[in-house]
């Protein structure tokens, strides 16, 4: 069974071109398929048009925010839901093309869990690549997943790897090292994509900005969720470093007669070595309640071992 996970923000104008499109596209790939649609929070006809198609196929199930929360809890609300061994999603604007899915299947069977789509030629405006082609260039080199394309809403799942994920904020964008830091196995294939022929982009430049923050909170989940003081004993070292060093220095001068006393430098070594204490210690009760509450405990999660079980 293939479920078709759509989440849907204000896409009035696009729902019926895409539901005609996808439903023969799934029932050619699956007889026995699901499409859920999540709208998050949708201002317009949305919802109501997607109630129509519900009611017409007993295959689509709808479920709907009552607000907006964005596309990363979107897309959570549909794995839980979904019922499927493979599990698709891909955006109800129509840039992405259900024909695609096809592809994703093919490269599915050498062995991957999740395989993303890498729209080559992409469609979208000059700035919108340019910050994704950006965002892309940071998240391979640091994190060693290289795909082209980590946001494209084109991807397909098995269903292990589909439901380990809980996405909030803009989780979402990373995917791809979110599903390999659990080790599934990741890839990708070019796809098409399409000029926006419905709507507006819910994204801009600015989205970026956004990233920014974002990555850092993947990288403490991803490297250092479960040993804290490694990432702030790291930090706290380096500032407590730094002010040593500046405090030697001031201490030299000390000795050569010369008064440090009113110098703001004394004060900033000072601060140094305090807070890099502070962040030291930060980590030092984080990893202390780690232990304590069992969360940092000797039996692996599921995820680790379930790709070693026996045929």
């Amino acid at each position: 069974m293939i479920s078709a996970v759509i989440p849907v923000y204000n896409e009035e104008e696009s729902l019926e071109a895409f539901y005609k499109i996808l439903i023969p596209n799934l029932s050619k790939l699956d007889d026995n398929y699901e499409v859920i649609f999540v709208d998050d929070g949708s201002t317009d006809q949305s919802l109501e048009i997607l109630k129509v198609s519900a009611k017409k196929n007993s295959n689509v199930k709808v479920f709907s925010f009552r607000g907006n929360r964005g596309k990363a809890e979107a897309l959570t609300v549909g794995f839980q839901k979904a019922k499927g061994d493979l599990i698709v999603t891909l955006d109800a604007d129509l840039q992405d093309r259900p024909e695609e899915i096809g592809k994703l299947m093919e490269k599915l069977k050498e062995g991957f869990d999740l395989v993303s789509g890498w729209r080559k030629d992409r469609k979208d405006a000059l700035k919108t690549r340019l910050s994704s082609r950006l965002f892309n260039f940071i998240m391979s080199s640091f994190w060693g997943v290289h795909l082209h394309d980590y946001n494209c809403g084109l991807k397909l799942y098995k269903k292990d790897a589909a439901k380990s994920l809980n996405l909030y904020g803009g989780m979402h964008r990373f995917i791809p090292l979110l599903v390999s830091e659990k080790g599934f196995e990741v890839a990708e294939v070019p796809v098409e994509h399409e000029k926006r022929l419905y709507g507006k982009s819910k994204y801009g430049f600015s989205k970026i900005f956004r990233d920014v923050p974002d990555m850092f909170t993947i990288l403490f989940l991803s490297r250092y969720a479960e040993r804290p003081l490694h990432f702030f004993g790291f930090v706290g070292g380096i500032l407590s470093a730094i002010g040593f060093i500046i405090l030697l220095y001031l201490s030299i001068l000390h000795f050569q007669g010369r008064p440090i006393g009113d110098r703001p430098l004394l004060f900033f070594g000072l601060l140094l070595v305090l807070a890099g204490f502070q962040v030291f210690f930060t980590g030092f009760l984080a990893d202390l309640i780690l232990h304590i509450s069992g969360k940092n405990g000797s039996v692996p999660n599921k995820d680790e071992f379930i790709k070693y079980k026996s045929e």
